[in-house]
C-alpha cells in the first residue's frame, strides 16, 4: 500500500527472542513498515518458567514491552508480543495458546492490540520416573527442533533452551519435569502462530478509520440479541459485529460475516431456559 500512512515509518520491536522473524515480513508486505528489533530485557516483563511472574494481563504486558522499545529507540512507533499457555478453554485434555501483539503509535494516540487463541502448540510437561522412557514425549512435542527446560523436584529451573540429547540425558533424573521451552526462537510452532497473528495486524493496520483516517479501523465490541428462529425474542446470539477506531469515537454496525439471522431455539433462553 504505496499511500498508507505507515509507508517506510519505523517500529520498534521489543523483543530478546528473534520475533521480527515472524512479524517483519507481513508488516513489510502489507504496510510498508520496517520492523527495527531492540534487545529489550522482556524478561523483566514475565518469564514462562515462574521465575519472574507476569504482572497484569498479556495485553498489558505486550503494551509495556512496546512502550519500553519506543524509549530505548524514540521512535514514535511500538510493537510486541506476548504468549500465554495452558489447557485449552474448550477442549477437554488439549492445550492452547493464546498469543497477543501490541502496536503503539504515539503521534496519533493509537494503542491497539490483537489477540488469537490457537490448539496449535506443543505446550506440554512430562515429569520423568524412573525406568520410564521419554522418548514418546520428546517425539510429541518435537524436540530437538523445541527446546526444553528441566526442573528440579523443588520448582527450580536446572536448564533451559535443552535441543541436545545428551545435555537432557544428563538431566533427565527421576523426579525431574521436562517443560516445553515456549521462548519464540526455541519453539517454531509458536513463531508459526505470531506470524499469523502479524498477518491478521497488518490487515488490520491497512483499515483506516473513515472519519479520521487513522490505520487500526476494526472489530471493538460485539451486538448481542440474535432473534430466536421460533419465538423471534433476543437471544445472547451475536446480532451484528461493531467496528470502531482506536483514536475517534466513530462506530459503525455491521452484519455477522457467517450470514446468520436467526438463533437456534436450543440456545434461545425462552424457549429452552
Amino acid at each position: 500500500m504505496p499511500d498508507h500512512p505507515y509507508q517506510g515509518r519505523r517500529v520498534a520491536l521489543a523483543t530478546q527472542h528473534g520475533k521480527d522473524r515472524a512479524l517483519a515480513p507481513p508488516l513489510a508486505r502489507r504496510l510498508g513498515l520496517i520492523v527495527e528489533a531492540v534487545a529489550i530485557d522482556t524478561d523483566q516483563f514475565g518469564t514462562f518458567t515462574g521465575t519472574t511472574p507476569r504482572a497484569g494481563t498479556a495485553a498489558e504486558a505486550a503494551l509495556a514491552k512496546a512502550h519500553a522499545g519506543m524509549a530505548a529507540t524514540g521512535l514514535e512507533l511500538g510493537l510486541a508480543s506476548e504468549g500465554s499457555f495452558g489447557p485449552h478453554p474448550w477442549l477437554p485434555f488439549g492445550a492452547g495458546g493464546v498469543e497477543t501483539l501490541a502496536f503503539i503509535d504515539a503521534g496519533r494516540g493509537l494503542e491497539l492490540t490483537l489477540s488469537a487463541l490457537s490448539r496449535c502448540t506443543n505446550f506440554a510437561h512430562h515429569d520423568v520416573v524412573g525406568g520410564g522412557d521419554i522418548a514418546a514425549f520428546l517425539a510429541r512435542i518435537g524436540f530437538p527442533a523445541h527446546a526444553l527446560v528441566v526442573k528440579g523436584p523443588d520448582g527450580d529451573v536446572l536448564a533451559s533452551g535443552v535441543q541436545d540429547m545428551a545435555a537432557l540425558s544428563a538431566l533427565a533424573w527421576p523426579g525431574n519435569r521436562l517443560e516445553t521451552d515456549m521462548r519464540a526462537h526455541l519453539n517454531p510452532t509458536r513463531m508459526a502462530a505470531i506470524r499469523a497473528l502479524a498477518g491478521k495486524l497488518a490487515a488490520r493496520l491497512a483499515a483506516l478509520c473513515p472519519a479520521c483516517s487513522c490505520p487500526g479501523w476494526g472489530e471493538v465490541d460485539l451486538l448481542r440479541g440474535l432473534p430466536c428462529s421460533s419465538c423471534n425474542q433476543p437471544s445472547q446470539g451475536v446480532l451484528a459485529i461493531i467496528d470502531g477506531c482506536g483514536v475517534c469515537d466513530h462506530r459503525e454496525r455491521r452484519p455477522r460475516p457467517d450470514g446468520v439471522t436467526a438463533a437456534s431455539p436450543a440456545s434461545c433462553d425462552w424457549c429452552n431456559p
